[in-house]
């Protein structure tokens, strides 16, 4: 059986177990990155040296903006091939994962986490403040860490303001063009959470914008590519770096540790599966070593 041919087993048995937008990405890597270039080789006949050069060909290519593949995303190209043949080892026979064997052609280890400070974020949010729908996302995701698909999920009934918490429960997803709505994407994304009062008060303000305002009726239905071309004209206007939709999440994280708050409670309200996730963005803001040497010296005297 040819690669190509076992990709159907593989689509067939896989494709319905995982979220439908983690199985669109993979299918995309695979139809473009995998089976133009070994598809028509047999399975069994796969050798070591075939996924070198191959690595070789995919590490030549560049991006539409002509630069080079990240370590990062060299690393999940070559591990949809690895996976793939694990899916064929375990259930079809296979003797052995040739791509396990020939070694990762990238790393994740370059991968770098980027965020805006609250001062950064303030000059950011008030050049959007003339669009409704791009203020409110923006403040939901800055100041509570949802996911895009979190947000663009949330309903009325999804806010309790007696109590001020926000319940996450869904995600929204657009896969081939189709809108759905799934659970969160993990079981800790399933949660509650507290919001500030000022952030309730324009939550509030915002609803009051819609006309017969349904209890199930998504509160933001702008895209996320809406929301990327927003963030794109209110840093420029503001004059500070771009970030993409996802780091405003990381930008929040950040803003909590640096204000000395749990990694433990930081991870129950962003939805992290393991507080070593949420560890990783300790180093985010401004080293503090010189305000640590000061609190020990005023502990001493």
């Amino acid at each position: 059986m040819t690669i190509e041919d076992f990709f159907e087993l593989y689509k067939r048995d896989v494709s319905h177990k995982v979220r439908p937008n983690t199985w669109e990405e993979k299918e995309n890597i695979i139809l473009t990155k995998i089976l133009p270039y070994i598809g028509k080789r047999k399975i069994n006949e796969l050798k070591i040296t075939d996924v070198f050069e191959w690595q070789r060909e995919i590490k030549s290519q560049t991006t539409k903006a002509g630069k080079k593949f990240s370590q990062s995303y060299l690393k999940t190209i070559h591990n949809q091939l690895s996976a793939m043949l694990n899916h064929a080892v375990r259930y079809y026979g296979l003797k052995w994962n040739v791509a396990s064997k020939a070694g990762n052609m990238g790393s994740g280890t370059e991968r770098k986490v980027d965020f805006w400070t609250q001062k950064e974020y303030q000059k950011f949010i008030e050049q959007v403040s003339d669009k409704p729908q791009s203020f409110y996302s923006f403040e939901i995701l800055y100041w509570c860490g949802l996911r895009i698909g979190e947000l663009l999920a949330l309903t009325p009934k999804d806010f309790d303001f007696e109590n001020n918490t926000m319940r996450i429960n869904k995600n929204y997803q657009k896969v081939k063009g189709r809108e759905i709505i799934t659970s969160p994407k993990t079981k800790k994304s399933n949660r509650v959470v507290k919001i500030p009062q000022f952030l309730a008060d324009e939550i509030k303000d915002y609803m009051k914008c819609f006309y017969d305002l349904k209890p199930d009726q998504r509160l933001f239905f702008k895209s996320k590519g809406y929301l990327g071309h927003e963030i794109t004209r209110g840093s420029k206007k503001a004059g500070i770096k771009r970030i993409n939709i996802h780091a405003l999440r990381h930008s929040h994280i950040s803003l909590l540790m640096d204000r000395g708050f749990s990694a433990l409670d930081i991870a129950e309200r962003v939805g992290h599966e393991a507080i070593s996730i949420t560890y990783k963005y300790a180093h985010m803001y401004p080293n503090k070593q010189d305000e640590m040497a000061r609190k020990l010296e005023e502990e001493r005297s």
